[in-house]
């Protein structure tokens, strides 16, 4: 599987998330290219639409010709390309920072925003493994439970949420994993089964509302999802479908 995006000389290549579970690469020569590609999702996920968003402006600062002016205009453009993504514009934010000294400094500080996605991930990835493994002592092979996708296509690779279970099979820790379909748009179905085909990992895809009852069965360990954002407070906000399964995990006792 290519990274979902990536700088590659001088443009930006991008895995088309509207056309999976077919993989098709995408080239992005300019910053309204990739604005309509955001708008139209074929960049998707939040760790992604972050990187895209420096990416985006690394375009824009190497334009022939470009003033402050331009840039900042084409980066407000850019920012609100998908106005609930937080994301996109912290990325938009830090790669304008660099302009100051120059196109190179702002294409390095993007470059700099996808590789530390790179890390957190892997990151992710090894704590989120250990933590289940700690929750889970008595089971060295567990059954998982997904909603969504939060795996390396919301991201640049490796994945947040579907991370830990690519970290935790890596390891032989998994068992099987449960993946709800995601209405309305069906990122488990396409994107998530996807993506635990191409890693080797058992999987079944289930409809939504089957969800909480496979959880009240006893028939999944744990219950792993991603947060498109998480308050002060400790509150997730989540894909619809997320509350109920983790209503059934409290009811049922499985860590969430």
């Amino acid at each position: 599987m290519p990274r979902t995006i990536d700088w590659v000389d001088g443009r930006l290549e991008v895995v088309d998330q509207t056309v999976l579970p077919s993989v098709r690469v995408r080239v992005l020569g300019t910053p309204g290219e990739l604005v309509e590609a955001i708008r139209c999702l074929v960049v998707r996920g939040a760790p992604a639409l972050g990187v895209a968003g420096a990416l985006g402006v690394a375009l824009a600062a190497r334009e022939t010709g470009v003033t402050e002016a331009r840039l900042r205009a084409q980066a407000r453009v850019l920012a609100r390309a998908r106005p609930t993504a937080a994301n996109l514009a912290w990325g938009v934010g830090q790669a304008l920072a660099a302009w100051p000294h120059g196109p190179e400094a702002v294409l390095a500080a993007a470059l700099r925003i996808r590789d530390e996605d790179i890390r957190s991930c892997r990151s992710i990835g090894a704590h989120g493994a250990d933590l289940l493994r700690s929750l889970l002592p008595d089971r060295p092979v567990l059954r998982l439970h997904t909603h969504c996708n939060a795996g390396a296509l919301a991201c640049v690779e490796w994945g947040t949420a579907l991370g830990v279970v690519r970290s935790l099979h890596a390891a032989g820790g998994v068992d099987y994993v449960v993946v709800d379909e995601t209405r309305p748009l069906l990122q488990g179905a396409r994107i998530t089964a996807l993506e635990l085909a191409e890693a080797g990992i058992r999987h079944r895809v289930v409809v939504d509302g089957a969800g909480p009852s496979i959880v009240a069965r006893g028939l999944v360990d744990a219950v792993v999802v991603g947060a498109d954002r998480i308050a002060a407070n400790g509150d997730v906000a989540n894909k619809i479908g997320t509350y109920p399964l983790a209503l059934a995990a409290a009811r049922a006792g499985v860590p969430f």
